[in-house]
């Protein structure tokens, strides 16, 4: 039986081969070592940095956005990483199914072959009962991290319309300056889900409520008290019941 034939990397992770009677064997070795090191329990420094840094400290790894900018970055591929060490920068590919850790975000996200999204985002929602015909009971949470500014700050995501809303939970991700305390409400209910709550980093709340439906979707309001947010994260999750009705018939 013939020896089989490699290329001259690994099919996933790009990592060179020792091919046989080679010279300086260590040269690919140190390389794949190095390349395992920015890659097994990736945590990249911050995907939404557009400049490439100036003084990234060695071992160092970026997610791209789009347009990124620099010597080594520019016309680079969006979702593409950035590793540097000893001096230099190493473009790396990701492989479809990597999870990373972005230290900027607090949060996992997760390469489906063409982009990156927040790993919470692909844990959404469980039917709990269904029909024959399709209709059915959903427990759903959406959640985001929700960046603090000025007397308050709505969420990008929304209760939905025509959901039944348990709880609103939220934790600080990032320490808040500028006020003593938030609310966590809608807009004329403002510490509906919670009032005062805490501004310290990884100060949470479970605000629990009476099912209440909600007829149109209702961002989430986080409100200053004692000031103005001048920085601070959260991150809002929005814990809800969700209905369909029966499937359309031919």
């Amino acid at each position: 039986m013939p020896d089989p034939v490699f290329s001259d990397v690994t099919p996933r992770l790009g990592l060179p081969y020792v091919v046989a009677a080679q010279a300086q064997k260590h040269i690919p070795i140190n390389e794949s070592l190095a390349r395992l090191d920015g890659l097994v329990q990736l945590a990249v420094e911050s995907r939404s940095v557009s400049a490439q840094p100036t003084g990234p400290a060695a071992g160092g790894v970026w997610i791209l956005p789009a347009s990124a900018t620099g010597a080594a970055w520019a016309g680079q591929p969006a979702g593409g990483l950035m590793r540097f060490e000893a001096g230099a920068w190493e473009p790396l590919a990701p492989a479809e199914g990597m999870l990373a850790w972005v230290k900027d975000e607090n949060q996992m996200v997760a390469f489906d072959g063409a982009s990156w999204t927040p790993l919470s985002a692909t844990f959404r929602a469980t039917t709990v009962a269904q029909t024959p015909g399709l209709a059915n009971t959903r427990l759903e949470i959406l959640e985001q991290e929700v960046t603090l500014s000025g007397a308050s700050t709505a969420t990008g995501i929304a209760i939905p319309n025509r959901a039944i809303v348990l709880a609103v939970s939220t934790r600080t991700t990032v320490a808040v300056t500028g006020a003593a305390s938030y609310n966590c409400g809608v807009s004329g209910d403002a510490s509906k889900f919670g009032g005062s709550l805490g501004v310290a980093k990884n100060s949470s709340n479970i605000g629990v409520v009476g099912p209440t439906a909600y007829y149109a979707d209702t961002p989430v309001l986080i409100s200053a008290v004692g000031g103005s947010f001048v920085t601070g994260k959260v991150r809002v999750a929005i814990h809800v019941l969700r209905f369909d009705a029966p499937a359309a018939v031919a």
